[in-house]
C-alpha cells in the first residue's frame, strides 16, 4: 500500500518545530536579561550572565533555521510577512545585536560595564517585546492583495500586538528564572524563585488575556476553539496547561533545581499547541494556506534532503554543549 506524504505539512512542522526550539533556547537568554537589572552589581550579576555563556551565541542557530526555512519553504509567506513586520524585524535584531555586544564588552570593559550591563538588558527587552508583536501581527492578520502585502506601514501596531508582546515578554522572563533555579544555588536561586512566581503569574495572565482575545479577534478563531466538535479536539491543550501551571508553582515553591524550568517548557510549548490550532492551516492569515505559500515540490525535496543532514547535527552539537556545560555555575565564569 502506498503512503502518500504532504511535503507542505511535513516542512509546516519543521519550521514549527524550529521556532520552538528558539523561543525555549533563546527565550531564557533573553528572559535573564529582562530580569538582569534585579540582581545586585556584582557576583550576583556575573553568575547569572556566565549561566549562559557557554550557550547563547549557539541558541541563535534556531532563528536563522526558521528564518531561512520560511523564506525557502513558504517564500510567499516570506515576501508577506517580512513588508508587513519591517519595523519590528528591524528592532528585534538591533536589540540582539546590542545584547550580544553588550555579553562580551561588559567583560571587557569594566569601565563602562553599567551602560553594558544597561544594554544588555535594553537589547533584551526590545528583542522579545518585538517577538511578541510580530506573532501578535501575524494572529490579528495580514492584508495581501494579488499575492503581496497591501496594508499600511503601522498595521502591525495595535493594542493586541502590544499585548502579545507584553506576554512574550513575561513568558521569557519566567523561561530565564526558572533557568537560574536550575543553574545558581545560595541567595541568588532564592531570588530567581521570587521572580518566577511573579513571572509566572504574569505569563498565565497574558497567556489568559491573548487566548481570550483570540475569540473576538477574528470570527474564524472562535469557531476552531468554541464549535463542535472541534471544541472536544482542542479543549485538552488548556486544561493541560492549567494542570502544568499548577505544578509549575509547585515545583517553584518547593525545593526543586531543573524541574520549573522543563515545566516552564512545556508551558510554552501548549502554547504554541494553541497558537498552530488558531491559525491551521494559514500560515498567513487570514487567507494565506501553507499550501498557496509553499515553494515548488521538487524545491521542498531538494531542502528536506539538507534538512535531513544537518538538523540532528545541529541538535547533537546544542545536546552536547549542554552536557558538557551541566551543573551548576560557580564564580570562576568562562570569560
Amino acid at each position: 500500500m502506498a503512503v502518500n506524504f504532504d511535503l507542505t505539512v511535513i516542512w509546516a512542522f519543521i519550521i514549527a518545530f524550529a521556532v520552538f526550539a528558539y523561543v525555549v533556547m533563546d527565550g531564557f537568554d533573553l528572559g535573564i536579561g529582562i530580569l538582569f537589572p534585579t540582581f545586585e552589581v556584582g557576583p550576583e550579576r556575573d553568575r547569572a550572565m556566565n549561566s549562559i555563556a557557554p550557550v547563547w551565541d549557539g541558541n541563535e542557530t534556531w532563528l536563522v533555521l526558521g528564518g531561512g526555512g520560511l523564506f525557502a519553504a513558504f517564500p510567499l509567506a516570506y515576501a508577506v510577512v517580512l513588508p508587513a513586520t519591517y519595523p519590528l524585524i528591524i528592532a528585534m535584531l538591533l536589540g540582539l545585536v546590542f545584547r550580544g555586544v553588550a555579553f562580551e564588552y561588559r567583560w571587557r570593559d569594566p569601565s563602562h560595564r553599567r551602560f553594558w550591563d544597561a544594554a544588555f538588558s535594553g537589547g533584551s527587552i526590545v528583542a522579545a517585546l518585538s517577538q511578541g508583536m510580530i506573532l501578535g501581527a501575524l494572529l490579528q492578520g495580514i492584508e495581501v492583495t494579488d499575492r503581496a502585502y497591501s496594508g499600511s506601514w503601522f498595521d502591525w501596531l495595535t493594542p493586541y500586538t502590544l499585548l502579545t508582546g507584553v506576554g512574550t515578554v513575561a513568558g521569557y522572563a519566567l523561561l530565564g528564572a526558572t533557568w537560574l533555579v536550575w543553574k545558581l544555588d545560595g541567595d541568588g536561586q532564592a531570588h530567581a524563585r521570587k521572580l518566577g512566581k511573579i513571572a509566572a503569574l504574569a505569563t498565565l495572565a497574558l497567556m489568559g488575556a491573548v487566548s481570550l482575545y483570540n475569540l473576538v479577534l477574528r470570527p474564524e478563531y472562535a469557531d476552531r476553539w468554541l464549535s463542535a466538535p472541534a471544541i472536544y479536539w482542542v479543549a485538552p491543550i488548556p486544561i493541560a496547561t492549567l494542570i502544568v501551571a499548577g505544578f509549575l508553582w509547585h515545583a517553584l515553591s518547593c525545593d526543586r533545581h531543573s524541574k520549573p524550568f522543563w515545566l516552564s517548557l512545556a508551558l510554552f510549548l501548549f502554547g504554541l499547541a494553541g497558537v498552530g490550532v488558531t491559525i491551521w492551516p494559514n500560515v498567513v492569515p487570514p487567507g494565506l494556506t501553507i499550501w498557496d505559500a509553499a515553494a515548488p515540490e521538487r524545491s521542498q525535496i531538494f531542502m528536506l534532503v539538507g534538512v535531513a543532514i544537518t538538523m540532528p547535527l545541529i541538535i547533537a552539537y546544542t545536546a552536547w554543549a549542554y552536557w558538557v556545560f551541566r551543573g551548576k555555575v560557580g564564580d570562576e565564569g568562562y570569560h
